[in-house]
């Protein structure tokens, strides 16, 4: 039997108060399981991002169950939150984050290093060799293409050998020819490292790559 990665049950996400208050998740129920790739699929405003900000820990829900890797994200403190994204979850975002005053494997390195992870820059190298960075390795991200940067970003994501992957429309800053070939590479290295892979897209085209698609609209699950 499969385990839940990630578990989610009945959550509420509301911010502001008063006349200035928000519900943006409207009793959200999702499960993702190890091994699966499933794609969060809507609109800009439908909810999407903040529920991937919910099940990384960056945002709190009002209410509600968060299981992440077994863990009850709720009730972790900041440092226990930072531990299991640094050892368990890897994040690739639309906009690539990259420190620029650090070379591509340096980047990579990083986050090993902050977790305390074994031989950092051995890792760092080898998966920017898995993603076509080889001869990369001392670029710095302004000597990069955004589509290079991109690999960088999900190199920095798969190194440690997370259990689960999240990318929030890892495509959008991206011209249709390159983002096609990062979502490949994506899902990709998504499978070769038996991560469970959650993507969230507004893209048809790139949800479609997902094993499952779960549509959201105005902050609840539409199917």
């Amino acid at each position: 039997m499969a385990h839940p990665l990630i578990e989610l049950s009945d959550i509420q996400l509301t911010l502001g108060s008063g006349a200035a208050r928000t519900e943006i998740l409207r009793g959200i129920d999702f499960r993702l399981d190890e091994g699966e790739s499933v794609a969060i699929l809507g609109a800009s405003g439908s909810g999407k991002s903040s529920l991937m900000a919910v099940i990384s820990g960056l945002e709190r829900a009002t209410s509600g169950s968060a299981r992440v890797l077994g863990q009850d994200v709720s009730a972790l403190g900041e440092d226990e939150l930072a531990r299991l994204r640094g050892r368990g979850i890897g994040v690739v975002l639309q906009a690539f984050h990259l420190l620029p005053t650090m070379t591509a494997s340096e980047n990579v390195m990083v986050p090993m290093e902050l977790a305390g992870l074994p031989d950092p820059r051995s890792r760092a190298e080898a998966e920017l060799r898995a993603v076509g960075l080889g001869e990369r390795l001392t670029h710095y991200p302004a000597q990069l293409s955004g589509g290079e940067q991109q690999r960088v970003a999900i190199a920095r994501a798969t190194a440690p050998a997370p259990r689960l992957l999240l990318a929030d429309e890892p495509t959008g800053n991206l011209d249709g020819v390159t983002g096609a070939g990062i979502v490949d590479l994506l899902f990709e290295r998504g499978q070769a490292t038996g991560a469970g892979l959650l993507v969230i897209t507004h893209d048809p085209a790139v949800a479609e790559r997902a094993g499952r698609i779960v549509r959201i609209a105005d902050g609840r699950i539409a199917g």
